[in-house]
C-alpha cells in the first residue's frame, strides 16, 4: 500500500494530543513524596519498602507511568516482576515514584545539587534517565567526578535522530541530484538556489528552507542536532578525515563556526520544547520544510495524534553525514543521597523496563526495543515515514569537554532575533493586568540572546513606538526602562498596531539578513479605533510571511475579553498560533516565547 494512502487512513484516527511538560525546577529531597514533585501514587507503597525516585526524559511519558505502575503493583503484592518469583522471606519490595523532566534542566538541576545547592533548580533522584547519554557525561565533566559510571548506564529505549521532512520536499530533491543519500550538503543547496524551492519543481509562494530545532541546553534532541552540524560542516570545511571524531580544534575553528551558522541560517525559529514543533511542523510545508526529531515523534505525528491532520506524510531523513542514537540510558547516582540498598534496586527496576514484556509497551510508542528477545515491527515502518534499516551512519559522541564547547558555541552560531514586541495600552488593562504585562514582558528581555534585537511598540487610541530596534547587549535597561514607563489609557488600535510594527521590522531588519524577524502582539480586547480593517491586516500579514525571510506575527490573547477570533485570522495568515494568557501565567508564556530567538 502506498505510504499516501495509508497515512490518510491513519491520520483519519486521529486521537487527542498528549501534552507534556519539558522543563521544571525541582527542589528537595525526593524522598519526601507525599503528593511532591513526582506526583500521586497509583499504588500505596508498602511499609517496609525501599523507595526510589526517577526523573526521565519526556518523552518517555508515553510508557513509563504505566511501567512504574505495574512495577509497584507487582512488588506490593510480594513478586519480582523481572523473575516472576515471589520475594524471599525478609526481602523488601522496591518501589519507584517518577517524573518527566527536560534532560538539560535535570542534569543542571543535578549538578547543581553538588556545586550549588541553594539554587533554585536543584534535583536529587535516584535514577536520571534523560534522552542520551550526553547529558550524564555533561555531569560528570561539570561536577568533576563520576556523578555516573556510563559503563553501567543501561539503555531502555532507542530512536535515532533524524531530520522530520515532507515527502514530497525529499522526493524533490532526490528528483533533482539524482541521489538517494540526502544530508546538508543538499539542502544547504536548496537554500542557495537561486529560486529556492522552485529550482526542484515545488510550486508555491515561498521557495526558501524553512528548518527548526530545540535549545541544545533544555533538548537532547536539539543537543545531537548541533552536534551534528559542527560535523558536517567540519566534514565539508576541513575534509572528510578529519570528521571521524569532532575534536576542540573543529569546534573552535572559524571556519566550522562558519559553516554552522549556514546550517542554522535555515532556521525559521527555534524553541525550547519539542512539543511545539510536533504541533507547528504537522501544518504543513507552508510553516516548516523539516524540522529536527527524534524519529518516535516522527511517527507519533503521522499516527494523527497532533492537533494538526498533517495534509501530507512527513518521512525520516536519516542525514547521510550521520546521525545520534538516542538510547535513553538509565544513570544511577551516585551521590550522599543514594544509599546502595537504593542502587540495587535502582538495578532491579533497570532490568524490568529492559524486559520483554515492557521492551514491547515501549516500541508500541514509537522507540525501537533494546531487548534482543523483541524483534523490531510496527509502528518502526515504512508505513510511517520510517526505515528500520536505517541509520547506517553513526556518528561518534564527543568528548565531554567537547560537547560542552558545542553547547558554550551556540550563542554565535545560532541564527539571532529581531523581535518587535508590540503591548496593549488600552484602558482595558488597567492596574494589576498591564503590571503583570510589563514584568513579563522584562523577564523576556532577559530569556532572549543578547545578541538580539528588540523594539517596543505600544497601542491604544493611537500607536506609538515607546523603544526602537535595538540590541540587547548595549540597551536592555533602555528597553526596560521603556516597558516600565507604559500606563494604560485609551481606545484598541489593534489593526493599525501590527501594520505600523510590519512597516518597522521590514524598515529596520534587512530581508536579506540572516535574523529571525518576528513580532509578539500581546491584547486584551476587540480593535475599537483602528484605521484598517481586519482584511487589511491579515493581507499585509500574508505578504510579509512569504519570501526569504519572514515576519513572523505571534498574537497573545491576553485575558477573557480578548478577540480570538480576529488573532486567529491574524495567526493563520502568519502560518503560526495563537498563544493564550492571563496576568497568572503571562511570564510563563512570553518566557516560552522568548526561547524562539
Amino acid at each position: 500500500m502506498k505510504l499516501d494512502s495509508l497515512f490518510k487512513r491513519i491520520t483519519a484516527l486521529a486521537t487527542i494530543f498528549v501534552l507534556f511538560g519539558c522543563g521544571f525546577s525541582i527542589g528537595g529531597d525526593p524522598a519526601d513524596t507525599g503528593g511532591g514533585i513526582f506526583g500521586e501514587r497509583e499504588v500505596s507503597m508498602p511499609d517496609n519498602a525501599i523507595e526510589i525516585s526517577i526523573i526521565y526524559a519526556p518523552e518517555s511519558d508515553l510508557y513509563m507511568p504505566e511501567a512504574i505502575d505495574d512495577f509497584n503493583r507487582s512488588m506490593a503484592n510480594g513478586v519480582n516482576p523481572v523473575t516472576g518469583e515471589s520475594l524471599a522471606s525478609g526481602e523488601r519490595p522496591v518501589f519507584v515514584v517518577g517524573e518527566p523532566g527536560s534532560s538539560g534542566t535535570i542534569h543542571q538541576g543535578i549538578i547543581n545539587a553538588f556545586i550549588a545547592p541553594n539554587n533554585t533548580n536543584v534535583a536529587k533522584p535516584v535514577i536520571f534517565a534523560p534522552s542520551v547519554s550526553h547529558w550524564l557525561a555533561l555531569v560528570n565533566f561539570q561536577v568533576g567526578r563520576e556523578v555516573f559510571d556510563l559503563a553501567e548506564a543501561q539503555p531502555t529505549a532507542l530512536a535515532p535522530v533524524v531530520m522530520a521532512i515532507w515527502e514530497s520536499r525529499l522526493e524533490a530533491i532526490k528528483a533533482q541530484t539524482g541521489q538517494e543519500e540526502i544530508g546538508w550538503e543538499e539542502l544547504l543547496q536548496v537554500m542557495n538556489s537561486p529560486n529556492g524551492w522552485a529550482d526542484y519543481g515545488i510550486e508555491g509562494d515561498r521557495t526558501t528552507v524553512y528548518y527548526g530545532h530545540t535549545d541544545p541546553y533544555i533538548s537532547s534532541t536539539a543537543l545531537s542536532t548541533l552536534i551534528a552540524e559542527f560535523y558536517a560542516s567540519t566534514l565539508y570545511t576541513a575534509g572528510e578525515s578529519s570528521a571521524r571524531r569532532l575534536e576542540m580544534s573543529s569546534v573552535q575553528s572559524e571556519a566550522v563556526q562558519d559553516g554552522v551558522r549556514d546550517i542554522e541560517s535555515l532556521v525559521k525559529h527555534y524553541s525550547s520544547r519539542t512539543t511545539e514543533f510536533k504541533e507547528y511542523i504537522a501544518q504543513g510545508p507552508t510553516y516548516l520544510d523539516f524540522v529536527a526529531l527524534e524519529e518516535n515523534d516522527l511517527i507519533f505525528i503521522n499516527q494523527g495524534k497532533t492537533s494538526y491532520r498533517p495534509p501530507e506524510p512527513l518521512v525520516a531523513l536519516y542525514p547521510k553525514e550521520g546521525t545520534f542514537w538516542h538510547e535513553h540510558p538509565f544513570g544511577i547516582v551516585n551521590a550522599d543521597w543514594v544509599t546502595a540498598e537504593q542502587q540495587d534496586a535502582a538495578k532491579i527496576f533497570t532490568d524490568y523496563v529492559r524486559s520483554e514484556e515492557v521492551q514491547l509497551k515501549v516500541m508500541e510508542n514509537g522507540f525501537r526495543p533494546v531487548n534482543p528477545d523483541v524483534p523490531i515491527g510496527f509502528p518502526i515502518s515504512e508505513e510511517l515515514g520510517v526505515d528500520p534499516n536505517q541509520p547506517t551512519n553513526i556518528l561518534t559522541v564527543p568528548d565531554p569537554d567537547v560537547i560542552a564547547a558545542v553547547q558554550a558555541s551556540w550563542q554565535f552560531v545560532k541564527k539571532q532575533g529581531d523581535v518587535f514586541l508590540v503591548i496593549d495600552t488600552s484602558g482595558s488593562m488597567w492596574g494589576d493586568k498591564l503590571d503583570e504585562a510589563k514584568d513579563a514582558a522584562s523577564r523576556f528581555l532577559d530569556g532572549m540572546s543578547v545578541q538580539n534585537r528588540v523594539g517596543v511598540i505600544q497601542f491604544n487610541s493611537d500607536v506609538l513606538q515607546v523603544s526602537e530596534l535595538s540590541s540587547l547587549e548595549s540597551a536592555s535597561a533602555r528597553t526596560k526602562s521603556s516597558i516600565d514607563g507604559l500606563f494604560a489609557d485609551g481606545d484598541t488600535s489593534l489593526y493599525d498596531s501590527i501594520i505600523a510594527a510590519i512597516d518597522q521590522v521590514q524598515a529596520t531588519s534587512n530581508a536579506e539578513d540572516d535574523r529571525i524577524r518576528a513580532i509578539i502582539v500581546l491584547s486584551d480586547g476587540q480593535d475599537t479605533s483602528s484605521q484598517a480593517s481586519l482584511n487589511d491586516v491579515v493581507a499585509k500579514v500574508q505578504s510579509a510571511r512569504s519570501g526569504r525571510n519572514p515576519v513572523l506575527v505571534i498574537p497573545v490573547a491576553y485575558g477573557s475579553d480578548a478577540d480570538i477570533s480576529a488573532l486567529n485570522a491574524i495567526a493563520r495568515a502568519s502560518a503560526t498560533k495563537v498563544q493564550s494568557g492571563n496576568p497568572e501565567d503571562i511570564q510563563s508564556l512570553l518566557d516560552l516565547l522568548s526561547s524562539y530567538f
